[in-house]
């Protein structure tokens, strides 16, 4: 290679990462001297415009004997994601200096140049969440109170087998009605806060507790109603209250890009004495909905007729939604600190801005999680780059990059391709984005995660999945592995989040069987205990863990990095192989000392042994 240039290293970009608006980046490219570079120049270019805004890069000197640098600076003033490169004139052609080609090739495609994250000068994210542990829970799966419910709909089946295997076939006219509930509740959550407490939780998010006619909730019938089944309005405020006193925060489940055909908006099924939309086209609601032939032909998420797209920016539902007195901050007002917003790429750009303006004028504590699936800063839906964490949208998102790094290593992924992608989420993503990053491991939407890790390989066969237990075998691999990958997951960073019942083992592939209750009496306590080995190592070291991170030479089976703090330093270490012995060089460290240790052995070097790991406290 006839050029050196990295854009994590402060030596040839300074700052590194994505920087606020108007700042200026110093730019440093090193070159062999045979390759005769007679010009050099930084070419970049905004994403919204086709035009290059071109550098000249000046000669600063030799570097070693061979090698010379050429350096410029280049100012990034307006919010929003650039691309750059570089052009060199040589005696005998023009050069370029790439992201992910050879720098020979001419062919300037998407995918070869670099990025810079460009934010707002004034965007900050809540304090409240960073460094701490996040809960997820299913409402109707995680503990009932056993209390007595108002008002319940009598076309509601209630399974009194708590540990019941979830409906998963169809009805008699083949549709899935999702009308079997457990019977979890509000004041169920309540009774088990010192259960939260004990696993170090300081937020849990709550997937949707509003009116709606199936047990997932995602087909909201009323924004403003509790779902009876969970309880009422009075126990959401008392939850949030006790919640409060111990320390811990509470985010819902915002679900605005559509509603429930069976809904007081809707109202298709005439559930409701209000005129829904497709009661009449007189209807408060009917410009909500995007109908092309009134009442029956209507644009619905993915197709499913029974969730209804609403158009974000109708007057209207922006008034219901985002107003002083509307949804968003009626509940910030009973209780709740923050929003979590499903499917984020579908939601307009103005919708989510409104939001955003709208509860954190009420609560500038408020935090807003988006749902994305991809890296988040350069993600393109319907056509269209989208601005969810340039500060005026989210303050952060769900982390599955993360997730699906952390899965492909303990599965045997080269750890240098699985740390790329934990880099690359690093450079392009605002710091105070990544502070405040969701962690997951499992989520509803998800196979359990000791399946992923140890189960029979993925079988879309509804039958096969409703059966297909771990083995014992499989269950002692899963509970190693498992214990591998939330070590990575408690230690990267932004925010580790549990879904409800990884903690005790709990199993299952896809939907619904992910969803199962919660193993009360059943858990696994050799994982119960560990999350909270990790919970207590997460509190002890949270200055470290909010510290700088540092890929520790990342390569093969060997998965190292360094967490490096103002009062401490840590070294995770993690080995995926399942046979093989991996050492790790120790020579820029000074002093180490084991904190969570699978090994015994640390002198020189680090042995770690097969599927083992440890975290340790360094000086440098």
């Amino acid at each position: 290679m006839c050029y050196e240039f990295d854009s994590r290293n402060k030596f040839y970009r300074n700052p590194t990462g994505a920087v606020k608006e108007n700042t200026n980046i110093h730019f440093k490219i090193v070159l062999d001297r045979n390759i005769y570079c007679r010009h050099a120049r930084l070419k970049v270019r905004f994403d919204e415009v086709l035009e290059e805004k071109t550098y000249d890069m000046f000669w600063c000197g030799m570097f070693d004997e061979d090698k010379e640098m050429w350096e410029c600076d280049a100012v990034f003033n307006k919010k929003g994601i650039y691309w750059y490169y570089f052009e060199l004139n040589t005696d005998l052609k023009t050069r370029y200096i790439l992201k992910q080609q050879d720098s020979s090739k001419s062919s300037l495609d998407f995918g070869s140049h670099w990025q810079v994250t460009v934010y707002d000068k004034n965007f900050v994210t809540p304090e409240w969440i960073k460094g701490g542990i996040m809960y997820q829970i299913f409402p109707d799966r995680f503990y009932r109170s056993g209390a007595k419910k108002e008002n319940v709909p009598k076309d509601r089946i209630i399974c009194k087998d708590w540990y019941k295997t979830p409906q998963y076939k169809p009805n008699s006219s083949g549709a899935f009605l999702n009308n079997e509930y457990y019977g979890g509740d509000i004041l169920g959550i309540i009774e088990k806060i010192p259960y939260l407490k004990s696993l170090g939780v300081t937020c849990i998010y709550l997937n949707p507790i509003f009116e709606a006619h199936s047990n997932h909730r995602y087909n909201t019938a009323d924004y403003l109603k509790i779902d009876p089944l969970l309880g009422t309005e009075e126990d959401f405020v008392t939850l949030c209250k006790y919640l409060k006193k111990n320390g811990i925060k509470l985010i819902l489940d915002g679900v605005f890009s559509h509603t429930g055909s069976d809904s007081i908006y809707f109202n298709k099924y005439k559930r409701y004495k209000t005129f829904g939309a497709y009661n009449s086209e007189n209807s408060i609601y009917y410009s909500w909905f995007k109908f092309s032939k009134w009442p029956n032909e209507y644009t619905s998420w993915w197709g499913i007729k029974t969730l209804p797209e609403v158009n974000e920016d109708d007057e209207s539902f922006n008034k219901f939604i985002n107003s002083k007195n509307g949804v968003a901050n009626y509940w910030i007002k009973k209780g709740a600190s923050g929003w979590r917003m499903d499917v984020a790429d579908e939601l307009t750009d103005n919708f989510m801005e409104k939001f955003r303006t709208s509860v954190k004028k009420e609560n500038y504590d408020t935090l807003i999680l988006g749902e994305v699936w991809e890296d988040a800063s350069n993600k393109i839906s319907y056509g269209k780059r989208r601005k969810f964490i340039l500060g005026n949208q989210l303050d952060s998102v769900m982390n599955y990059p993360f997730r699906n790094a952390i899965i492909d290593f303990i599965k045997g992924t080269n750890a240098k391709f699985c740390m790329e992608r934990i880099l690359s989420i690093l450079e392009n993503y605002p710091p105070e984005v990544i502070k405040t990053l969701m962690n997951p491991l499992s989520t509803h939407d998800t196979e359990r995660i000791i399946t992923v890790l140890a189960g029979e390989k993925i079988n879309n066969d509804k039958d096969f999945q409703a059966k297909i237990f771990l083995q014992e075998k499989q269950k002692k691999t899963g509970v190693k592995l498992l214990k591998m990958a939330s070590a990575i997951q408690y230690t990267l960073p932004g925010v580790p989040c549990i879904y409800y019942g990884d903690e005790a083992g709990l199993e299952g592939y896809s939907d619904p069987f992910n969803r199962r209750g919660f193993p009360w009496g059943k858990e696994n306590d050799e994982i119960l205990n560990w999350y909270r080995e990790l919970a207590s190592i997460r509190a002890k070291y949270k200055k470290a863990i909010l510290g700088e991170f540092i890929n520790y030479n990342s390569k093969g089976n060997v998965l190292s990095y360094i967490l490096r703090g103002k009062e401490c330093n840590l070294l995770c270490a993690f080995n995926n192989s399942p046979d093989v012995k991996a050492v790790l060089t120790m020579k820029c460290i000074k002093e180490i000392k084991s904190i969570l240790n699978i090994n015994k052995n640390h002198r020189e070097d680090l042995i770690l042994e097969p599927h083992s790991f440890g975290i340790y406290k360094i000086s440098l």
